[in-house]
């Protein structure tokens, strides 16, 4: 595989670069339900490139290695980097500023 078959599968399935592993599942499900031959869409070509596209985002994404680094969980969770940054504001946050009396 190949950052450009990887991005010519996000295309297929009309998704971002940050797109989850359940949105790809769900996307893949509409795909095949609407191409599907039993639907009267039947386009053989065009199933098979959306199950070589499923193939190749899932191969991707089974073999991803996660990074489990503060920087990256506060990238995913703003709310939680917001909180950190915040929380001890008496403003802003909860009022919970830690006092060195």
């Amino acid at each position: 595989m190949t950052y450009d078959n990887l991005l010519e599968a996000l295309k297929i399935f009309d998704l971002n670069e940050h797109a989850t592993l359940s949105e790809i599942r769900k996307r893949h499900r509409k795909l095949v339900k609407e191409y599907h031959p039993d639907h009267g869409n039947s386009d053989s070509d065009e199933i098979r490139r959306i199950n070589q596209a499923y193939k190749i985002l899932s191969d991707y994404c089974a073999n991803y290695r996660y990074t489990f680094s503060l920087d990256e969980y506060l990238l995913q969770n703003p709310e939680e980097r917001i909180k950190q940054q915040f929380d001890d504001d008496p403003v802003w946050g909860s009022g919970n500023k830690k006092s060195g009396k």
